[in-house]
């Protein structure tokens, strides 16, 4: 078993990147919606204070239990979804997108790849052939458009990437330089949904189990590595971790874990991860699903 050793500049933090984000950041808010979301601009943010990150719509679900890509189902309004709407106000934290993001800022650049866009990211594409090995994870992020009502951003687009099992990145490190696994884009239907089929990550040392993405304005920002509207990370929960990392491939994730808890997090900790803990259901036996909500 890899004990994997993070790079002594791994998540640093948000002043680690600002050099490079801003000069990818946009300078605008993309509002975007219509078709069959345009009646759903009359739902506001509550006032509440209700945590929208961890709603996760029927949809979503639904694209998790069957497999099926949100961007080619049939996008449809659920309670759940304009809940989210109703209970939106609160944007998703600005977090760093650590040394290994692979977008061009710092080294390799896996956006411009033919093959990039693609739902199921456990294997690499391309000249890679290596596949990531793990409890299965299907992924759905909502996008919701705090500037407009909180409607749904269809038609924006994520980047989402992690680490394997061992707490590796490809693209990084030794070995897999040549290997792309658990990175990929997707564009988000009429419901602002993405859908990612990936394998859980490990908790190497220092960091809370987590997932990288940044969101762009239209898929061809992403594709060309362009406009960011976002960058944040996505934390999971205790319960999901520790019914995984119970499982083979996972022990050294135990010990990590129980170093870094999530309150004390150089990400996280600041809040607890409140708008970007996930909602998880499954088992380790048959694989689990993740939804959190990004307002932006």
């Amino acid at each position: 078993m890899t004990n994997h050793v993070p790079h002594p500049n791994h998540d640093r933090g948000l002043e680690f990147d600002l050099s490079t984000m801003m000069s990818r950041r946009s300078l605008g808010m993309f509002f975007g919606a219509g078709g069959a979301v345009a009646a759903l601009a009359a739902c506001t943010p509550g006032g509440s204070g209700s945590t929208a990150s961890t709603t996760t719509s029927a949809a979503s679900e639904s694209a998790a239990a069957t497999g099926t890509s949100s961007a080619t189902a049939t996008p449809s309004a659920s309670p759940t979804l304009t809940r989210a709407i109703a209970e939106c106000g609160v944007e998703i934290p600005a977090e760093t997108a650590g040394p290994y993001p692979g977008d061009g800022s710092n080294g390799p650049n896996v956006l411009t790849a033919s093959g990039v866009v693609r739902q199921d990211i456990t294997a690499s594409f391309g000249t890679g052939s290596a596949q990531a090995e793990g409890v299965p994870l299907t992924l759905t992020l909502t996008l919701l458009d705090n500037a407009n009502g909180c409607v749904p951003l269809a038609g924006a687009a994520v980047y989402a990437w992690h680490c394997d099992r061992d707490g590796r990145y490809s693209l990084y490190d030794s070995g897999l330089t040549g290997e792309n696994y658990l990175r990929g884009v997707q564009e988000a239907d009429a419901n602002g949904q993405v859908t990612f089929k990936s394998v859980f990550p490990c908790a190497y040392s220092g960091r809370w189990p987590h997932i990288h993405f940044e969101v762009f304005e239209s898929m061809s920002n992403a594709t060309a590595a362009g406009q960011v509207l976002a960058v944040s990370q996505i934390a999971l929960t205790q319960a999901a971790c520790d019914d995984v990392y119970a499982t083979a491939g996972y022990e050294t994730s135990v010990t990590n874990m129980k170093r870094t808890p999530l309150q004390s997090d150089n990400v996280f900790g600041d809040d607890g991860g409140i708008y970007q803990l996930a909602t998880m259901t499954g088992s380790a036996a048959t694989g689990y699903t993740a939804g959190l909500n990004v307002t932006i």
